[in-house]
């Protein structure tokens, strides 16, 4: 470790990225492969690998075979960390498969694989795409919450994607968009499971729709459940709105300095971040203080520091902040009253009545 002092692995990671070497083996193992579909990136070409070729290639080979050297060449890309931890996670993966599809324990289950029927959802076909789909969906998006991936595709697609003039994901798309031409393709000539029939295309459209279902939860999980919200708020009233805003939630909020392009008026612009399920609460408040406030939301993938998925609102905090707030108010208009009062006596006393004005007119004999 001298080598690398920079390196900080941590025990949860490894024991999250085995869940989801898991989850992600019984999706792709017990779900997709039996019906004959297909996984997305190189988990893809994997399993075309073993079902083109003898049976004693199972799945676990072209997995390493395929994902190791990918993984060591991006190394220097990705990092010391993310190799290993993705590493990890592929490791679990394959071996989770060897044992599903061969060890004697759980024989049941390893012969209805054999026999093309799925352990959990027989033979509905709709049944193995969306739960297939959706359980590789979810391991592959904790590997990448918790420092790795389930696929060398990704990899493949930070170091190539820029020299092709393309977006990360839209390499991934055109990759996977191929994957399944080729599948529809090679089940048309009766290379894998679907030929000799009207459907050969079948298990190229059910493998879509799981990788539709697989992305949607990479994405869901990766995120989070509370995905966070960006708020700029531009008013003429910043300060009661912010008063509002931090009463209502509890939180800090940044002011900056704006200028309006056709008033040529100085404004001030409110950022904040909340949850998704603080939207509509945030229009209520804006509105109520401001009704004419220019609000824009835009998502948040991602929050470093104070995160938004595990600050909870303190109504106790809060009610404290209004109490508090309340008080000094009341402070301050009771001062204000009190120098008002003083300055009114001190007129009185400067103001000459009139007997004095008689001592000051008439003098003594």
């Amino acid at each position: 470790m001298k080598k690398f002092p920079h390196l900080h692995f941590k025990v949860k990671n490894f024991i999250m990225l085995f869940v989801a070497g898991v989850i992600n083996a019984v999706g792709v193992t017990l779900l997709l492969l039996p019906a004959g579909f297909y996984d997305s990136g190189i988990s893809g070409v994997a399993m075309i690998i073993n079902n083109v070729t003898p049976s004693y290639i199972q799945l676990w080979i072209p997995l390493v075979v395929l994902n190791l050297p990918v993984f060591l060449f991006g190394m220097k890309k990705q990092g010391v960390e993310f190799t290993v931890y993705s590493l990890f996670a592929i490791a679990v993966y394959s071996v989770m498969s060897v044992m599903f599809q061969n060890v004697n324990l759980i024989k049941p289950i390893a012969t209805m694989i054999a026999d093309k029927t799925s352990p959990i959802g027989g033979k509905d076909r709709i049944i193995c795409a969306v739960f297939g789909g959706l359980l590789s969906g979810v391991g592959s998006g904790m590997a990448i919450r918790f420092g790795g991936t389930m696929d060398g595709m990704e990899t493949l697609a930070v170091m190539f994607a820029k020299r092709l003039n393309l977006s990360v994901g839209n390499f991934v798309l055109i990759f996977n968009v191929f994957l399944y031409i080729v599948i529809g393709e090679l089940a048309y000539l009766g290379c894998i499971p679907g030929a000799g029939s009207a459907d050969f295309f079948l298990p190229a459209l059910y493998s879509m729709a799981a990788y539709f279902v697989a992305s949607k939860a990479v994405d869901f999980i990766s995120t989070g459940l509370d995905q966070a919200k960006g708020a700029l708020i531009i008013t003429s009233k910043y300060n009661e709105v912010c008063h509002a805003l931090s009463d209502e939630f509890g939180r800090g909020l940044t002011v900056i300095d704006a200028k309006g392009y056709y008033s040529q008026s100085d404004k001030q612009v409110i950022y904040c971040v909340i949850n998704r399920f603080q939207v509509a609460k945030l229009r209520e408040v804006v509105s109520k203080v401001d009704n004419v406030a220019f609000v824009t939301l835009m998502d948040i993938t991602d929050v470093i520091g104070t995160s938004i998925k595990y600050q909870r609102v303190n109504e106790k905090f809060i009610k404290q902040r209004r109490e508090l707030r309340e008080a000094q108010e009341k402070a301050q208009a009771e001062a204000q009253a009190q120098q008002q009062t003083d300055g009114a006596q001190e007129k009185a006393q400067e103001t000459p009545t009139k007997d004095d004005s008689i001592y000051d007119t008439f003098e003594e004999p």
